[in-house]
């Protein structure tokens, strides 16, 4: 059975070896993972939890067992939310991005979204693939997400509204 919750501080941990899995972050600019302490990661926590409902974060489980991350966040000026997903090997290629990913743009319609977007890494070719099944249209990364930090240089830009 799939779960999907908000990310608490016992989440922490596996929050934490996920980001320090290279495997899981090589598309995101970390090919040798992303080591947090402790410290930095209760911070970003409460970052989380601030931002709450216009942004979260959540940990996605099958049958307890931690299979990756989801999350959202509204840019309100802009009724635009980005998605993010990253999931264990494990967890990969059996439909949990799926639904994780259309749970996490649900969040974000339900909190002020009218658009949604995400940024793969060209060379992501399944993320791609599972954001154009999800209908995701691919088109020029907007002035708004780049001053984000997003770079249309080195990465693509897919957007779909509500349906």
């Amino acid at each position: 059975m799939l779960a999907i919750k908000e990310t608490t501080a016992e989440d922490l941990p596996n929050v934490q070896s996920l980001w320090a899995d290279g495997d899981v972050m090589r598309y995101v600019g970390f090919p040798d993972g992303l080591l947090e302490t402790d410290e930095a990661m209760q911070q970003w926590l409460e970052q989380q939890e601030a931002a709450r409902p216009a942004g979260n974060h959540f940990s996605i489980y099958e049958n307890g067992q931690f299979c990756g991350e989801t999350g959202y966040g509204v840019d309100k000026e802009h009724a635009s939310a980005w998605l993010d997903i990253k999931l264990f090997r494990h967890a990969r290629d059996r439909g949990i991005a799926t639904r994780a990913i259309t749970f996490a743009m649900e969040e974000a319609f339900r909190n002020g979204a009218n658009t949604v977007w995400v940024d793969p890494a060209p060379e992501n070719a399944k993320a791609i693939a599972l954001y154009k099944r999800l209908g995701f249209q691919q088109s020029d990364m907007l002035e708004h997400v780049i001053a984000l930090g997003e770079d249309p240089a080195t990465n693509l830009y897919f957007e779909r509204g509500r349906a």
